[in-house]
């Protein structure tokens, strides 16, 4: 690590406000400069391949591909890359995700300045940083049994307002099947209904409204 050169940061949000509140504060700090900055998955790809910065600020929800996508894919090619996610929902089951996927930090876009500086220093020193109230909400539901992807999109479907009739024509099986899916689902969720089941599931991260 090179400490006579400051920590050069990617920052990959489609929001400019933020973008442009990201680049202030970055540029601001003594040991700190934004090298770049991307508004789409792809883009954010394309500038980490041609830059190679210290650290990626990554927004989880991007208008063409998902943040842990976009950083399965720099860190396929670039396996040290350092990457910070950025969301504005604290769901366990994205958290869990993105830190399974690899991820160096997560951050909530609402948290204080200072939080996203102080993380990107300790990224970039090798540590992994994740704020207590986004543990506490991962460590909660660690014990959980996970829903299958089969649950995952029997549940979306729900979202949508389907009824069991229509959800069995729409994945090829019996109406049965559906219903003992759901059965599972609220019971995994600890949910009392359907609709108490989407409103646990948006919560988590499971399913995105």
């Amino acid at each position: 690590m090179n400490t006579n050169r400051p920590i050069r940061v990617l920052s990959v949000d489609d929001h400019p406000l933020l973008s442009e509140g990201i680049a202030t504060l970055i540029n601001s700090q003594p040991d700190m400069q934004l090298v770049a900055s991307a508004s789409t998955g792809k883009e954010g790809i394309l500038k980490h391949r041609e830059i190679q910065p210290d650290i990626t600020l990554m927004d989880l929800r991007l208008p063409d591909l998902s943040g842990i996508d976009v950083m399965l894919a720099i860190r396929s090619e670039f396996p040290g890359a350092r990457i910070v996610l950025l969301t504005m929902f604290a769901g366990d089951v994205e958290i869990q995700r993105a830190l399974e996927a690899g991820a160096h930090g997560y951050l909530l876009k609402s948290m204080p300045p200072a939080h996203m500086v102080e993380t990107i220093r300790q990224v970039y020193a090798g540590k992994k940083r994740v704020l207590p109230e986004i543990a506490s909400n991962l460590v909660e539901h660690l014990s959980d049994e996970r829903l299958t992807n089969r649950e995952v999109d029997v549940l979306r479907q729900v979202t949508e307002g389907n009824r069991n009739r229509d959800i069995a024509e729409r994945l090829f099986v019996s109406e049965h099947t559906i219903k003992v899916h759901i059965k599972h689902i609220l019971g995994k969720l600890g949910a009392s209904d359907r609709t108490h089941a989407i409103a646990i599931a948006a919560r988590r991260g499971i399913i995105h409204l």
